[in-house]
């Protein structure tokens, strides 16, 4: 039985970002996933440099951003009306890649088997893993990135408690413009125009040449608009966004369209000793809310440079050990947030309360005002001074040496 310091089950986002962080750190770590390469599977297809700088904390943000393709700037549309135009942090990139590119940067010392994990048996000292081949695996500590997968949870007396069944359906398609051209933007929010068509936003983004579209709604799974669309998504988005084509134009979507939805819950029954759980394995979240690699990322990063290497230098792997994982405050505060934008999205597209109606013409006065402060900013007063500003003014999060591209970029403006 071959024995490491950790053993990773799964290796998806956060499963091979806390390989890479181990590996590096100089503990032994295997990584079992069925897949050698990650498959092209349609999950979050976004990032941000907030998540970008927790990245470079692990040691492969600049991976990520030479994969990636950065936006720049982004229109915002609220009630069916254009009411921002603003510079954007934001950059597309497809899941698979995002998952692969991490993955090249796990430490060749690592071990990965191809295979799927049948069984673990855990104790305060040593942990098993059984694998399907019939091979066991034995390590200090296991940690759980298996995703939705909840058969090995159930096996240690972990419990999955529903939030919310479908809570939200996501549809992902590339978009070109009907007439040919391009679209007069690099990036579209496009906010849900009225709550009787049950859609949070579609957001229009660049993945390399092409335009992606991510659309979320909610709706049930046997709702027959959700046949609909995918029969016919061009009618279909045109009478759930009367609005959008007079900002858009005409447009055509092109290859597949992809559906996923999503069932918000949380695990019970976690604090165990030489187990621990992170990214969906641990709890869900809404991809409407745009959380689900910030959780993902946050879970990897606060574990493998938080607690890993301090568990594994003294003896023992108990569940108050373990504990020290889930309390922390970064980490359950990102799964707290993650919740609550989950609730306030859906709301904000489907509550016809007073209250939220004030919300939702609210955030067109916002914008509108953003959308101004930025250009009274952008007027050439001295030279290339305002230019310079804005552009500083949007990097605050970002990492110095991007910071410094920025600025650098734009004093050529």
């Amino acid at each position: 039985m071959r024995q490491f310091d950790v053993v990773i089950v799964g290796a998806g986002l956060a499963g091979s970002m806390s390989a890479s962080m181990i590996a590096r750190a100089g503990h032994s770590v295997a990584i079992v996933d069925p897949n050698e390469v990650y498959p092209d599977e349609f999950r979050c297809e976004k990032i941000d440099f907030g998540q970008i700088e927790v990245l470079h904390r692990a040691g492969i943000g600049d991976a990520i951003l030479t994969a990636a393709t950065h936006d720049k700037s982004a229109w915002v549309t609220r009630l069916g009306r254009l009411v921002e135009k603003r510079p954007s942090d934001q950059l597309g990139i497809d899941y698979g890649r995002l998952v692969n590119t991490v993955r090249a940067q796990i430490p060749e010392e690592a071990v990965f088997i191809r295979g799927k994990v049948t069984g673990v048996e855990n104790s305060e000292d040593l942990q098993r893993v059984t694998l399907a081949s019939g091979e066991s695996l034995a390590a200090r500590l296991v940690i759980m990135a298996s995703g939705l997968s909840n058969s090995l949870r159930q096996s240690l007396g972990m419990d999955r408690k529903d939030l919310s069944l479908c809570h939200s359906v996501t549809y992902g398609f590339d978009v070109e413009p009907e007439a040919g051209g391009s679209f007069p933007f690099r990036a579209l929010s496009h906010y849900g125009e009225h709550p009787r068509f049950r859609v949070a936003y579609l957001t229009l983004f660049p993945i390399g040449s092409r335009l992606r579209a991510n659309l979320f709604v909610y709706r049930d799974l046997g709702d027959p608009w959700l046949r609909a669309f995918r029969a016919a998504p061009e009618e279909t988005l045109k009478a759930a966004l009367p609005r959008l084509e007079s900002i858009t134009g005409p447009l055509r979507v092109i290859g597949p369209v992809k559906m996923r939805p999503i069932d918000l819950y949380e695990t019970s029954g976690y604090r165990q000793p030489g187990v621990v759980l992170v990214g969906d394995a641990f709890a869900t979240a809404c991809p409407a809310a745009g959380t689900g690699a910030r959780k993902a990322i946050v879970d990897a990063e606060r574990l493998c440079n938080g607690f890993v290497a301090q568990w594994l230098a003294t003896p023992g792997m108990g569940a108050e050990k373990i504990s020290e994982f889930y309390d922390d405050v970064v980490k359950s505060g990102s799964d707290r947030k993650s919740q609550a934008l989950a609730w306030r999205m859906k709301a904000m597209a489907l509550d016809e309360s007073a209250a939220w109606w004030l919300r939702r013409w609210a955030s067109v006065g916002v914008g509108l005002a953003r959308w101004a402060s930025y250009a009274l900013r952008s007027i050439r007063v001295d030279g290339v001074k305002p230019a310079r500003e804005t552009v500083r003014d949007r990097t605050q999060e970002a990492p110095s040496e991007l910071k410094d591209q920025a600025i650098s970029a734009a004093g050529q403006i």
